[in-house]
């Protein structure tokens, strides 16, 4: 009896099977993420389209667009995530370049300090660098873009050399 309560004991602490159990905890967390974003984007696209009753902000209406596109490329990234088990980068960044220019249109480009109008200018110059050398540096390193083909990820992981272009 305790050779047996020791043997399953000792299966609850293999390595594999802990981080086995964290990935679909992970895997959970990350479904659960996206259930809540799909719930947020029909429940703002629904205000949109109850504020088309009323008169028309172009402000509030652009927002909304803009945060709902936000949403989707969050949802996007989520499922990405989920079927790689990595962050796309890209898609973080263009989340990030979008985030930044609503907040932008939403105050206007002339109600923003001079500073902080530097300061977003600055952020958006940075995170087109790295959106432009992100493609550069994974070629470099030898990391798979998400511009491959699927077939050309099958050839590397099979015989370790692309042949296609």
């Amino acid at each position: 009896m305790p050779k047996r309560v020791i043997r399953e004991v000792n299966s609850w602490f293999q390595r594999e099977r802990i981080v086995n159990n964290l990935e679909r905890f992970q895997d959970f967390i990350i479904i659960s993420l996206c259930v809540g974003l799909f719930c947020v984007m029909l429940m703002r696209l629904g205000d949109m389209f109850f504020s088309f009753l009323h008169p028309l902000d172009v402000r509030e209406i652009t927002s909304d667009i803009l945060f709902i596109l936000i949403l989707v490329e969050l949802f996007r990234l989520l499922i990405d995530y989920l079927q790689t088990q990595e962050i796309s980068v890209g898609a973080a960044v263009e989340i990030t370049i979008v985030s930044a220019l609503r907040e932008v249109i939403l105050r206007g480009v002339l109600e923003i300090q001079q500073n902080q109008l530097f300061g977003i200018s600055t952020f958006l110059l940075v995170l087109a660098v790295i959106f432009i050398a992100l493609p550069l540096v994974s070629r470099f390193f030898g990391h798979h873009t998400n511009h491959e083909t699927l077939s050309e990820v099958t050839e590397v992981l099979s015989d370790g050399t692309v042949t296609s272009d």
